[in-house]
């Protein structure tokens, strides 16, 4: 007998980069990662693959199915899928979204129930497990699963805030990649006394203003260009930041400030693609599994 499960979880954007401080703030945004595990009982192992990424690391995704059977007690082989509407390495919380969404199918495919907080912390155990996260990403990981805006305490695995928010927002992807493992965490620590003061800021609820300090501290100290956010500035926009470690510059938009921001990125001489895009509010979810 084969069990199959389905879900997905959330891209997210950065408030606050918790590299510094180990205390961070994102939100989600409307682009999902969808996830396909397929069970059976046995003593083979867990394969994973990502679609249209063939010889991509598949490791985050296989040690999160792992976990969830260790945390059942089961013994079961098979497969995990994972397709995204994420750009990947891109600081859109890619690999947050696959944890997620892998913890959820195997779930699903189970039959059986996680406290939500308790799948988060699995996902986060799983992403340092395989080292493709620093602190284990739980502010990223949150917004994931929980949509809206997220405040945490990474170190204590606490959410400290949620909101949900209606806002627009626009991405600025650069065609390079930046993967979060290799990010200078020493000279990310250096700035840590200027983001915990953007940090304050997301707990009292001025999240435009913690993630527009947040991006001109991490730019200046991982080397990325505050050009695009200074026209973010020049365009209305109050909340810009670089996402995550870069390279995405993620701003939260009106119906004003929105057009005029689209422009005069399009402009930029750094090569990319603009995504329009919304905060997304609601959970991560299961799609219906089934028997085979």
């Amino acid at each position: 007998m084969t069990y199959t499960g389905h879900a997905y979880a959330l891209g997210a954007g950065t408030i606050v980069n918790a590299i510094a401080t180990w205390k961070g703030a994102a939100f989600a945004v409307d682009l999902k990662t969808f996830a396909d595990v397929k069970i059976s009982k046995g003593k083979g192992k867990i394969s994973g693959s990502i679609q249209g990424q063939p010889g991509a690391d598949t490791r985050l995704i296989e040690r999160t199915v792992e976990l969830v059977l260790q945390y059942f007690d089961v013994q079961m082989q098979g497969s995990v899928e994972t397709r995204s509407e994420i750009p990947l390495a891109s600081g859109l919380k890619s690999s947050s979204a696959a944890a997620n969404a892998t913890a959820l199918a195997t779930l699903e495919a189970l039959g059986e129930e996680m406290k939500p907080l308790e799948v988060v912390k699995l996902g986060v155990e799983a992403a340092l497990d395989v080292g493709v996260s620093i602190t284990g990403a739980f502010d990223d990981a949150c917004a994931s699963f929980f949509g809206g805006i997220v405040v945490t305490d990474n170190k204590l695995k606490e959410l400290e805030r949620r909101e949900e928010k209606e806002m627009d927002v626009v991405i600025f992807v650069p065609d390079r990649k930046a993967f979060s493992s290799n990010t200078n965490v020493s000279r990310s620590r250096v700035i840590a006394s200027w983001v915990e003061m953007a940090y304050s800021l997301a707990l009292e609820g001025k999240y435009e203003e913690a993630m527009t300090l947040n991006g001109f501290l991490y730019c200046s100290a991982l080397g990325f260009d505050t050009e695009p956010m200074m026209l973010a500035l020049e365009s209305g926009v109050k909340g810009v930041t670089l996402s995550g470690t870069g390279p995405s510059y993620v701003a939260l938009v009106d119906p004003v400030s929105g057009p005029i921001l689209k422009e005069s990125w399009s402009q930029l001489e750094i090569s990319g693609s603009l995504i329009s895009t919304k905060i997304y509010n609601k959970e991560a979810k299961k799609l219906a599994g089934r028997e085979q």
